[in-house]
């Protein structure tokens, strides 16, 4: 069962895929489209899960599901990955991203492979108060306070104290 992401539990447990580009207007319409559609006949073992999908920043897809009414199972987790991997394949996107995703300067998403991060910072483009995302949140609670966090509360502080030693 589908419900809008503002209303899905504070303890939902959810999963974040980042997409390899930005996505248009269009895209994110479309994704949006599918995931509800996708989601409200979303089941574990027959039993409906309650559950929430939305992208942000035209960049991350987040699902959430309220594990309080039904937990999914592991068949059930598969099928979100499919969904992206197929939505991607139309897209021509990746959902599988693992690069480093932050906010620029002007509040834009940009993404730094983990070989440029070093650099990156050496050029402080990104700084110790720049706002990285952490996509292994787990929780619709974490998502909201620990999701967007400054870069030197993140494993990246480690860059930092290299830069100052």
């Amino acid at each position: 069962m589908y419900i809008p992401f503002d209303e899905i539990d504070f303890n939902a447990r959810i999963w974040i895929y980042q997409a390899s580009r930005e996505l248009t207007e269009q895209e994110t319409g479309t994704i949006t489209e599918t995931l509800k559609a996708a989601l409200d006949g979303w089941a574990a073992h027959n039993k409906p899960l309650l559950s929430s999908g939305k992208v942000f920043y035209n960049r991350f897809v987040v699902i959430a599901v309220d594990e309080s009414h039904e937990h999914p199972s592991g068949c059930s987790i598969d099928r979100t990955v499919h969904w992206l991997q197929e939505i991607g394949q139309q897209l021509n996107v990746d959902f599988f991203d693992r690069s480093v995703a932050y906010l620029d300067a002007h509040k834009k998403v940009k993404t730094l492979s983990m070989s440029e991060v070093k650099q990156a910072i050496a050029d402080e483009e990104i700084t110790p108060s720049t706002t990285v995302f952490d996509n292994l949140v787990s929780t619709k609670a974490q998502w909201m306070t620990r999701w967007k966090v400054a870069a030197d509360r993140t494993w990246l502080k480690r860059y930092f104290r290299q830069q100052t030693a």
